[in-house]
């Protein structure tokens, strides 16, 4: 090895170096310590080290790293499966070269021979069975071929290497420096785009100490980029577009498993206005009560309820307690509607310096999650409530429709035969009391 030249990419290695910037500053002194060349490499130029111009250590380290890749092969080493497609697929591929190659014969520069083998091929009659099973190919794939073609003179090169992951695990040839330079401009709340978060993340990188040459393609990065937005929308959006758009674009998509709760873990509580009137015992008039109900997210089962006049604290706080004592357990959270008693001092102050003063979910130790307005889905006993409106709300003497436009026929103007119906059920079923229906 003493007159031979080593890559500095070896050397690089060698020395635990990131990058190769280091030696090249080295080489590029008016008065450096190293031999050197400069070499063509894959379309640039790099540069080779006389070996004996090397440090005595460094001569040492690079003959032991050189020992051990002429070793034996261990007798538990077990070659690469290569299945029938990526054998196929060699073999379309090197076709492919050998043609191409062929084809350069006849020019008299390499770039329009491939220009028009390239034209000749994606139309798909100059190689049938290469295009139907690869399909059409760019002009950079064509040149990989081709320079992997020409390291070894068979088709071994051209053998796809296929990446085997975890299912939703995406395998990129970045490292975890390159992913987190990426990510910290890509998840800025100034919404780089994928080309500007790119192109800044190579500079921080190269001025790092990544050799510039080393680093991945632009196309590399923005997979990676595309990928992780795809599969993180929650992070991208919520960094990106901040708590407003989370709750806008993700929130509600969010799918709920209910297997990973027990019964009485969750409840969800909502107040409903009847569909129907009774008797104010305080005014003595028709009106339509409340009813609060707490119902379990686990098993649907309404576990506790109160009908008072009003949705107030003391309504909610009695259907609470009932809940409380069907179950025979305090809930863990309580998933609940964002009215105005729902969230009053009553049951959400909280003053760890004042314990007395505590609502009563504090003292419980009840969480307290409040539903998004105007989000009737995100509340399984509005469910409830629609199967209490048709088997008995509707049953009722008194029932009055849930709008205008659904009221029963008796309520409609100049109407006489529904309403003399509807008089003598309201007699028969409470007896003495007047009609509640105004003459």
């Amino acid at each position: 090895m003493k007159n031979e030249y080593i890559n500095i990419k070896a050397i690089a290695q060698a020395k635990d170096l990131k990058s190769t910037r280091s030696i090249r500053m080295e080489i590029n002194k008016p008065e450096s310590k190293y031999i050197s060349r400069e070499v063509k490499v894959n379309g640039g130029t790099s540069y080779e080290i006389l070996f004996s111009s090397l440090e005595p250590e460094l001569q040492q380290k690079l003959r032991e790293n050189e020992t051990k890749s002429t070793a034996l092969v261990p007798l538990n080493y077990k070659p690469p499966v290569i299945t029938d497609k990526a054998r196929i697929t060699a073999n379309h591929r090197m076709n492919i070269v050998k043609a191409a190659l062929e084809h350069r014969k006849k020019y008299d520069t390499q770039k329009q021979a491939d220009h028009e083998f390239l034209e000749l091929y994606n139309t798909g009659l100059f190689l049938p069975k290469a295009y139907e099973f690869l399909g059409s190919i760019s002009m950079g794939t064509l040149r990989r071929y081709i320079q992997a073609y020409l390291k070894s003179g068979n088709a071994e090169n051209l053998v796809p290497q296929y990446k085997i992951t975890k299912q939703g695990e995406y395998n990129s040839i970045l490292n975890n420096d390159m992913k987190k330079v990426l990510l910290t401009l890509l998840l800025h709340q100034n919404r780089f785009g994928f080309n500007t978060a790119i192109r800044l993340a190579k500079q921080i990188l190269i001025k790092q100490g990544y050799d510039e040459e080393s680093l991945p393609s632009n196309i590399t990065f923005k997979r990676f980029a595309e990928h992780f937005r795809d599969n993180n929308y929650a992070e991208w959006t919520l960094k990106r577009e901040g708590i407003k758009a989370y709750h806008d674009k993700v929130e509600p998509y969010i799918e709920r498993d209910i297997s990973k709760i027990e019964v009485g873990d969750v409840l969800i509580a909502d107040g409903h206005v009847l569909n129907f009137q009774v008797i104010n015992p305080f005014t003595g008039k028709p009106t339509r009560a409340t009813l609060v109900g707490f119902l379990d997210w686990k098993s649907t089962a309404l576990v506790g309820y109160e009908i008072m006049m009003s949705e107030n604290t003391q309504c909610i706080a009695s259907a609470l307690r009932n809940a409380i004592l069907n179950l025979g357990l305090i809930p863990k959270v309580v998933y609940q509607d964002n009215g105005k008693a729902f969230k009053s001092k009553y049951f959400q102050h909280c003053d760890f310096e004042e314990g007395e003063f505590n609502g009563v979910y504090a003292n419980l130790g009840i969480h307290s999650v409040f539903a998004k307005p105007y989000n009737a889905r995100a509340k399984v006993i509005e469910r409830f409530f629609l199967e209490f409106q048709e088997e008995f709300e509707k049953l009722m003497p008194s029932y009055i429709g849930t709008s205008i436009e659904n009221r029963p026929a008796w309520m409609n103007r100049n109407e006489k035969l529904h309403l003399q119906i509807h008089n003598l059920n309201i007699n028969s079923s409470f007896g003495n009391f007047k009609s509640i229906v105004p003459s």
